[in-house]
């Protein structure tokens, strides 16, 4: 049984090629059963466990931990671990670090997303947030399109400020933005990581032309934007069956009416089938890519990071 640790899956998982593998991947047959979700602190910290499989070749599960109150020590609220299994003979084949596949596979998803959602001629990315996510974001986005403006936004504006600096040992240029709505009013491209529950995106601060890439709001309850954003956007999912249950401001915009399910107009899988479908109805069109993550993804990724020795030859 083979292990690899942070730094492995951060050199198996390029984002270029890691994109590219989940636009290929996606189109394969995977089972992605629902997730099942533990408290066991009856608080909001949760546990997270993830399968997937393909018939006859490999089976992957994540056990994924959810501390919000973590941020606020400084530490990262999401940890994970991944086991890739056999299905051959039911024996597991290695372990991975999950937090850093975790990341890796959201930013790619998100960025894949905006790389066929997005006006082609978007000039400046915003990144809202500063959690572990939110360079993963940055970098992912940047790999796909040629931005000329990199803002990062949060409320604690010392940590806005670390991800800048955490970008520029990464080659990229960014800068830190402390007005919200102004923010949103450069953006073309938003990209949210969060662990809000009241929404700070307020849907008139959105302007026409906008790709939002929301990908905090996992459950039903938490939400990063407006709820009232949703009638006025196109609205796409990673995962239709996983944003009907826990889909955030989405969800909640069914459950109020304001938008029905069948207005979920498609999902990754179908984006990647079809990357030169004109999706968006015109360049003023708001389009919202809503993911809370599903299983494919994971397996997708941890057979990349699994298969990367084989192809360098080690």
């Amino acid at each position: 049984m083979q292990f690899f640790d942070q730094a492995a899956v951060a050199h198996g998982l390029p984002y270029p090629a890691l994109i590219d593998a989940l636009a290929t991947g996606l189109q394969l047959p995977i089972e992605s059963p629902a997730r099942s979700v533990y408290t066991p602190n009856g608080d909001s910290s949760a546990v997270l466990i993830m399968p997937a499989w393909k018939a006859h070749e490999n089976m992957g599960v994540k056990l994924v931990s959810i501390w919000p109150g973590n941020s606020a020590k400084g530490r990262s609220a999401v940890s994970a671990v991944y086991v890739l299994i056999s299905c051959e003979d039911g024996n597991p084949i290695a372990v991975l670090d999950g937090t850093e596949l975790t990341l890796r596979r959201t930013a790619a998803a998100v960025a894949l997303a905006a790389r066929i959602l997005a006006r082609k001629n978007s000039q400046t990315l915003a990144i809202l947030g500063t959690g572990s996510l939110s360079a993963p974001m940055a970098v992912a986005h940047a790999s796909v399109m040629d931005f000329k403006t990199i803002l990062v936004w949060g409320r604690d504006a010392k940590k806005a400020q670390a991800v800048v600096e955490s970008l520029a040992l990464q080659g990229i240029t960014a800068e830190v933005s402390g007005d919200l709505q102004a923010t949103l009013a450069q953006a073309d491209v938003v990209s949210a990581a969060s662990t809000a529950t009241v929404p700070f995106i307020r849907s008139d601060w959105v302007k026409p032309g906008t790709h939002l890439g929301l990908m905090g709001a996992f459950t039903p309850t938490m939400a990063e934007a407006e709820p009232t954003l949703m009638p006025r956007a196109q609205v796409f999912a990673d995962n239709r069956e996983a944003i009907l249950q826990k889909g955030g401001e989405v969800l909640q915009a069914i459950q109020r009416g304001l938008i029905a399910a069948s207005d979920i107009q498609a999902e990754l899988a179908e984006l990647a089938v079809s990357p030169q479908k004109l999706w968006r109805r015109s360049d003023e069109a708001i389009t919202v890519f809503k993911s809370v993550g599903f299983a494919s993804l994971d397996l997708i990724a941890a057979e990349m990071v699994f298969n990367a020795p084989l192809q360098s030859g080690k």
